[in-house]
């Protein structure tokens, strides 16, 4: 058994760094969680808050390399592509289309279940009945389809979550409206999976359970971390533009940010930011009874404490270009065909970078032999699957054997 480190640097405060922060801190390392601003404030704010326990199906299902390009081209498809970076793009793209097939699919989709399927009670046992469970809430999670024929042409889907133990009550024609009377008549059909549950807030919770883990004694710092200092090949110290801070191990857990610094490891790792968007209608004239994923506009909804937030749309773009109206214009007008009766006194847009590795599998593990641990590239699974993740590495740290078979998530397999 590996001896237990002392000193750790966690690089990151979203709801992977904060996560294994706190597991660290009960495993009783010493431990600093540094970001370059405020915890919660990155990836992490901008999600749709579902812990969606049966997110086990990647984007990369059969057939998309062939309707791919169909979609980019179709201006009512939320799938959008800034033409200009595509040559940058491309040696990513390639792979990622690589796993479009049917044997990649159903890999990665055993790969993923492990970090997703017990959701709601690792997020349960990570507050611990803490001033960070307020933010939490139980609830099912609805999938909206058109009609019984539109659900049937995702059954390739509802089969690989049904082998991972996730099978929907159907609820069809007005029953629909008799269970949550906002949908309007473009829903026909609800799939309803019980047992999950959604946090009312993600930026505030994130920001909470950084509380929770000062009040543990742990240190949070605001820096940006620009490299490593390795010595015989081993992790010896973080270095930022505030300082250098000295630890026995680290765990890198910024989202896309961390391709930069794994690189300084050693480490090419074909991750790609995948641009989503949110808006956020304020003092909405609705309350859902539950999040739902809207199977047509791609987009899913969750009643939050601001307002109800409307997450979806996927645009490749990089890192450095601002929002693009379009994605945020066609966002808008499917909430209104979903919600017709919807009002609202004023909106909040917001654009961020889920990190998606090429194998849509996140990354979980030590760089080769430096004791820097990799906790990134949960690509939409990322609130979902944080808690977990964050509490195997803390784990492997702490010299414990996993009870689960990591290889899928090794970084070294790039």
């Amino acid at each position: 058994m590996r001896k237990k480190a002392d000193t750790i640097v966690v690089i990151g405060a979203g709801i992977v760094g904060v996560s294994a922060a706190i597991w660290l801190r009960r495993a009783g390392c010493a431990v600093t969680l540094i970001d370059r601003g405020r915890p919660g404030m990155g990836t992490s704010y901008g999600n749709a808050g579902v812990l969606a326990a049966c997110s086990v199906v990647p984007v990369t299902t059969p057939g998309l390399l062939f309707k791919g390009p169909r979609m980019l081209l179709d201006p009512q498809f939320p799938l959008y592509m800034r033409w200009s970076y595509l040559p940058r793009l491309a040696p990513w793209l390639f792979r990622y289309l690589s796993n479009a097939n049917d044997a990649d699919t159903r890999r990665i989709a055993k790969g993923l279940a492990p970090i997703v399927s017990d959701s709601v009670e690792q997020h349960r046992q990570l507050v611990d009945n803490g001033p960070a469970a307020d933010f939490v809430s139980q609830s099912s999670y609805s999938f909206a389809y058109g009609n019984r024929t539109a659900f049937d042409a995702d059954q390739y889907v509802w089969s690989l979550r049904k082998e991972a133990g996730f099978v929907p009550e159907l609820v069809e024609g007005e029953a629909v409206r008799e269970l949550d009377p906002a949908f309007g008549p473009s829903v026909g059909l609800l799939a309803v999976m019980r047992d999950h549950g959604f946090v009312v807030d993600p930026a505030g919770y994130v920001a909470a359970l950084a509380q929770t883990f000062e009040d543990m004694g742990g240190t949070v710092m605001t820096a940006d971390v620009t490299d490593f200092d390795l010595v015989d090949g081993k992790i010896n110290a973080v270095l930022t533009n505030q300082g250098r801070v000295d630890c026995d191990q680290a765990v890198l857990c910024t989202g896309v940010w961390s391709k930069a610094l794994a690189r300084k490891l050693g480490l090419n790792v074909p991750l790609e930011s995948e641009r989503g968007y949110h808006i956020v209608f304020k003092e909405p004239s609705l309350a859902l009874k539950m999040p739902v994923m809207v199977a047509a506009g791609k987009f899913v909804a969750t009643p939050m404490s601001g307002g109800l937030r409307c997450a979806g749309v996927v645009e490749f773009g990089g890192l450095e270009a601002g929002p693009s109206k379009a994605p945020l214009n066609l966002l808008k007008s499917k909430v209104e065909e979903t919600f017709p009766t919807l009002t609202y006194s004023d909106t909040e847009e917001w654009l961020g970078h889920r990190p998606a590795p090429a194998d849509s599998l996140p990354l979980i593990g030590e760089i080769g032999t430096t004791g820097v641990f990799s906790a990134f590239g949960h690509h939409h699974i990322g609130l979902t699957g944080g808690p977990k993740t964050g509490r195997l590495v803390a784990g492997l740290i702490a010299g414990e054997r996993p009870n689960l078979d990591l290889s899928a998530y090794d970084p070294n397999r790039f």
